[in-house]
């Protein structure tokens, strides 16, 4: 298994900071969400014209990949037209994906808005995602759907996939998602999922009274050795990905301290024997 971490944890940082700490830190690759504060990456100087040549040097140069593009797409909506925004979006992400050489974009289901019901709104999620990654194929890039929301459990996840009934999806399992909203194991969700899992999050929590709260990896209550156990069982070699959402958690530890010390606890506990 390689690693890389999400820049959820460094929201604010440009293209050179964070290749520095990924390369200081022994990471593999990056994965890409927030860059100078902004999500919609393909807007974004560092991935144009001779910026973009300069990243891709840089990352090349230090030996790092880009594990995958994080987009905001989501295609819950009712609306048409809304869908169709977020196919653009996801189009134009996927893009910048293909020019870096990123494998694939991630998009979301995401959550079944009033009035809509479970199936319907997994129809437009199915359809959604079956448009994109046809369009994304084209240029070798696959469409890899979170497990989030209403739909992260890892059966809900597979039937969407099922259903979109293309070649060129995969999920990304996140397994603490599933794991707070319906107790969710990773062995549980492992075994549903199996070989669409394409890419990984990992994370650490501590239940608290009132919810839940973000720790170190190994720190908290989710069953890292459990998750560890079943991605060797599937034989998974590809990118764990450390997702420390300091975007959404502001309260968390700085990235400069957060994402060395994931480095080296997964070192001792994820690497391969």
């Amino acid at each position: 298994m390689k690693m890389s971490f999400s820049t959820l944890a460094c929201p604010d940082w440009t293209m050179p900071q964070i290749i520095k700490i990924a390369v200081d830190a022994g990471y593999d690759g990056i994965e890409l969400r927030f860059v100078e504060g902004e999500d919609s990456l393909w807007t974004l100087a560092a991935f144009s014209g001779a910026q973009m040549a300069a990243t891709k040097s840089a990352l090349s140069d230090n030996g790092l990949s880009i594990s995958c593009v994080d987009t905001s797409c989501r295609f819950h909506s009712p609306d048409v037209k809304d869908r169709d925004g977020w196919i653009e979006e996801g189009q134009r992400m996927s893009d910048m994906a293909a020019e870096l050489g990123a494998p694939a974009i991630r998009v979301f289901g995401d959550r079944i808005q009033p009035g809509a019901g479970q199936a319907s709104t997994r129809g437009w999620i199915a359809e959604s995602i079956y448009r994109l990654a046809e369009t994304t194929s084209q240029k070798n890039i696959e469409v890899w759907l979170e497990t989030h929301g209403d739909f992260c459990a890892a059966g809900q996840t597979a039937a969407i996939l099922s259903e979109s009934g293309s070649q060129h999806v995969g999920v990304v399992w996140d397994p603490v998602n599933s794991f707070i909203s319906t107790d969710e194991k990773p062995t549980e969700g492992a075994q549903q999922l199996g070989t669409a899992i394409r890419h990984v999050h990992v994370k650490d929590l501590q239940r608290t009274g009132d919810g839940f709260r973000y720790v170190p990896s190994g720190d908290g209550d989710f069953p890292l050795e459990d998750m560890r156990n079943a991605l060797r069982k599937l034989h998974y070699d590809r990118f764990v990905s450390f997702e420390w959402e300091k975007k959404w958690h502001p309260e968390l530890a700085d990235a400069a301290v957060a994402l060395p010390h994931f480095a080296n606890w997964f070192r001792k506990n994820y690497a391969d024997e």
